[in-house]
């Protein structure tokens, strides 16, 4: 089995509604247009059950090693975790040396 499907395999997180904006106040207006519309498909709901799982599936990992793990898009993943942060679903941790990067980066941990 595939390690993204390995990730999306564990039981659906709680479900939390997540409060905060998609599109910063200083955005265009086409960002908050995409914004609205991810929330209102419940894409944005479905990208966040997937960063949850995949760091379920793969706690201590950087963004980056999760998108690696998971064939998730890293950049979905920057910016659903903190999201998932406010949901009380993941927590950071202390940055480490990222193994794919080389950079310090945040690492995930489920709650």
């Amino acid at each position: 089995m595939a390690a993204a499907q390995l990730a999306l395999d564990f039981a659906p997180p709680r479900p939390r509604q997540v409060e905060t904006p998609a599109a910063r106040r200083t955005d265009p207006k086409t960002s908050h247009l995409a914004a609205d519309q991810i929330t209102a498909s419940g894409k944005r709901g479905q990208q966040q059950a997937q960063a949850i799982a995949a760091v379920r599936a793969f706690p201590g990992m950087t963004s980056f090693e999760l998108a690696m793990r998971t064939n998730l898009d890293r950049y979905m993943l920057a910016r659903r975790l903190p999201e998932c942060v406010t949901a009380g679903s993941v927590r950071k941790d202390e940055p480490r040396t990222c193994s794919i990067t080389g950079r310090l980066a945040t690492t995930w941990f489920p709650t």
